[in-house]
């Protein structure tokens, strides 16, 4: 599902609740590479999570399938429909609760021990910081808030008509935040791998991994 531009006026549920109303939903679904990478490292323990942009929902099942209890958010209807469908399917319903929320206006209230953000980025002009910010806030005290960002383009991104596309380092969008000082970072790096398009292709593509820990009480 590759999002072309979106009309200068078009809201994020304008644009892409119509592409997830045009695919098929998915045979199957995979968590994101880089959040199993920091799950794992980090050594999480399965609390409550909370997922922005959830999609079809791969990162909140594969949480989910491992004790998490999980909010799954998305600005598309048909996505958290199909998210929910996923988790009573694979048995795991009780542990994913999936949410509509255009997150420019509206995010859910925590505290959640895990706060995370795979590739939300849109097309769509939204204040992505503020939302991160907001979101951040739903932390819970010795809880974590990891970006995962794309830091190039794909050969199947919405972005490769971009003349000058500008992605920020990992210590921009950090800094951006203006958290307290009672965040611990414990990642925050430009990385590279070899990942697969919808369409089968593969790259090398790179991107911002970005870990941060609430250490007040």
């Amino acid at each position: 599902m590759k999002p072309q531009r979106p009309a200068p006026d078009a809201s994020s549920a304008d644009f892409w609740e119509p592409l997830y109303q045009s695919a098929p939903p998915p045979t199957g679904t995979r968590p994101n590479a880089r959040l199993t990478e920091l799950v794992r490292d980090l050594r999480l323990i399965p609390g409550h999570a909370y997922d922005l942009g959830c999609g079809h929902g791969g990162d909140a099942l594969w949480l989910a399938s491992l004790g998490w209890l999980v909010t799954a958010v998305d600005v598309s209807a048909t996505a958290v429909s199909r998210v929910e469908a996923a988790a009573s399917d694979q048995g795991i319903g009780d542990r994913v609760r999936a949410e509509q929320h255009d997150l420019s206006r509206s995010v859910p209230t925590g505290p959640f021990d895990l706060v995370y953000a795979c590739y939300f980025h849109s097309p769509v002009t939204i204040d992505r910081t503020d939302v991160l910010r907001r979101s951040a806030q739903q932390v819970a005290p010795g809880g974590y808030l990891i970006i995962i960002d794309h830091a190039s383009v794909a050969p199947w991104s919405w972005r490769l008509d971009d003349e000058d596309p500008v992605f920020p380092a990992p210590e921009e969008t950090a800094n951006a935040l203006t958290l307290s000082t009672t965040w611990r970072t414990e990642r925050c790096e430009r990385s590279e791998l070899t990942a697969t398009g919808p369409d089968g292709t593969t790259a090398t593509v790179a991107d911002n991994l970005i870990a941060l820990h609430r250490q007040d009480t």
